[in-house]
């Protein structure tokens, strides 16, 4: 049986320190001493987590309020941390923020940003913003999601489900090191859940990109490259 590099994370008090967990593979992103809290009411979710996200799909499991979204939102730098570093390939998050957050994509799931544009407008929004971005895997990720009645309309007429169709066909389009992806399967049709599948186990086979996926267990059928923990 494949065992799986794990790092489970209790919620700390801030003075916790959290130990990292080792991988066989190069990390693409690079956690060191992370620490966030909510400032109302004031929680400690993470202190000083330090770990590594290699390629392949990791996943970020946990019960609801232990942080899944929270921590893919400081690995995107959508959410400043107190204290702590992030480094995408080398890239410092402090210090070049821009060339960072040019190497990943994210988005959230219930954003309204983008709702007056069509799918079709926003995948060519999305295509300045990525040199890596394909355009020709378009087409079969519109495919293969269901998208084609919905291309014309705004992204605000658009049921939960579709939209977040729109943003994982922007995602594996993209072409980034790096794709955060907040319950992925959340409101999807059961034929799409079969074509996402196979996309991030193509995923796991590049050497050149990793995949953070956060859900409340591991999908079935999905090779992980890692598995971070925050408890029930």
């Amino acid at each position: 049986m494949l065992r799986l590099p794990v790092c489970r994370l209790p919620l700390p008090p801030a003075s916790t320190s959290i130990q990292a967990f080792t991988i066989d593979h190069p990390a693409i992103l690079a956690i060191e001493d992370l620490s966030f809290r909510y400032r109302n009411p004031q929680v400690a979710l993470f202190a000083k987590l330090s770990t590594a996200i290699p390629q392949g799909v990791t996943l970020v499991q946990g019960g609801d309020g232990r942080g899944k979204s929270t921590l893919l939102r400081l690995m995107a730098g959508a959410l400043k941390a107190d204290a702590g570093q992030l480094r995408l390939n080398g890239v410092s998050l402090g210090e070049q923020p821009e060339a960072y957050r040019q190497q990943l994509f994210w988005m959230e799931p219930r954003s309204v940003e983008f709702d007056q544009l069509t799918p079709l407008r926003y995948f060519e929004t999305i295509r300045g913003g990525y040199p890596g971005f394909d355009a020709d895997l378009i087409d079969m990720l519109v495919e293969g999601l269901g998208l084609e009645p919905h291309m014309d309309k705004k992204l605000f007429m658009l049921s939960t489900g579709s939209k977040r169709k729109v943003w994982l066909a922007a995602a594996f389009a993209s072409g980034a090191a790096l794709l955060l992806l907040d319950e992925p399967f959340a409101a999807l049709d059961a034929p799409s859940i079969a074509f996402v599948k196979p996309l991030l186990g193509g995923a796991s086979t590049r050497s050149d990109q990793a995949v953070v996926i956060a859900d409340y267990a591991a999908p079935a059928g999905v090779s992980l490259a890692g598995v971070v923990d925050l408890g029930d």
